[in-house]
């Protein structure tokens, strides 16, 4: 009987076999790979803004305090984002003919806020507040990414879940003093000597502390009553 396949089918077929075990794998792979890269998480992405801000310029090279702009950052979950009067309270005497702010001077005259494009932004089923994690001493650069180098305003981390779960799994490692939060943008406008961990803060690098500091976490945790039996349930963040 004559051979029906020619022996390269062979090949095909054993190839085949190993394709439709690689396929299903490559493209989970490169579809994580697509979740977690900056097209997908926007992480040091600048988005398009009405005002080109810069955090750097005016937190660090004027040193006006975090709390000026976002008011309500120790005492609401939502940091807030300036009204334009606020903005105005310094550019009515300074870069009034600045064509830069002419969206800044149009909003004042008008009543219509700035439409800004929002960079941080969590999924509608987590909650977070942000009194809480300030008033514990977790610092502003901790979630957002070294503020104090940003010229332009961009997503500084994932925000993934698991990332959040580094923090609730041991906050320990984390919390700090209170009003360790805005002294660490306070010391840097001054030129005072950095501690390494606020060193790393301010450079947006990972840290991790020593013993003597995990200690002084643990008291933290104790002394702001934070239950961390709780602090992995599910509930906490979804509600």
């Amino acid at each position: 009987m004559a051979q029906v396949f020619p022996q390269a089918a062979n090949s095909v077929a054993k190839l085949s076999l190993v394709l439709a075990v690689l396929a299903p794998a490559g493209l989970l792979y490169t579809a994580s790979a697509v979740t977690r890269s900056p097209y997908n998480t926007k992480v040091d992405v600048p988005l398009d803004q009405p005002v080109k801000f810069s955090h750097a310029h005016h937190a660090v090279e004027l040193g006006i305090d975090c709390r000026y702009c976002h008011s309500t950052v120790e005492k609401s979950s939502f940091a807030g984002i300036p009204p334009t009067h606020t903005c105005m309270s310094c550019h009515s005497q300074i870069w009034t003919n600045s064509p830069l702010l002419e969206p800044v001077r149009e909003s004042f005259r008008t009543g219509v806020p700035l439409a800004w494009n929002r960079v941080n932004k969590l999924p509608e089923f987590v909650y977070f507040n942000h009194a809480i994690h300030v008033n514990r001493g977790v610092s502003c650069n901790f979630c957002h990414g070294a503020m104090n180098q940003m010229q332009l305003t961009a997503k500084g981390k994932t925000f993934f879940m698991s990332w959040c779960l580094e923090c609730h799994k041991a906050p320990e490692k984390f919390v700090r003093e209170p009003g360790s939060v805005f002294r660490l943008y306070q010391k840097i406008q001054s030129g005072e000597t950095l501690d390494p961990e606020e060193q790393a803060l301010a450079a947006g690098r990972a840290y991790t502390r020593t013993g003597e500091q995990l200690e002084r976490g643990r008291q933290l945790v104790k002394q702001y009553r934070i239950d961390t039996d709780q602090l992995t349930d599910c509930w906490v963040c979804h509600r």
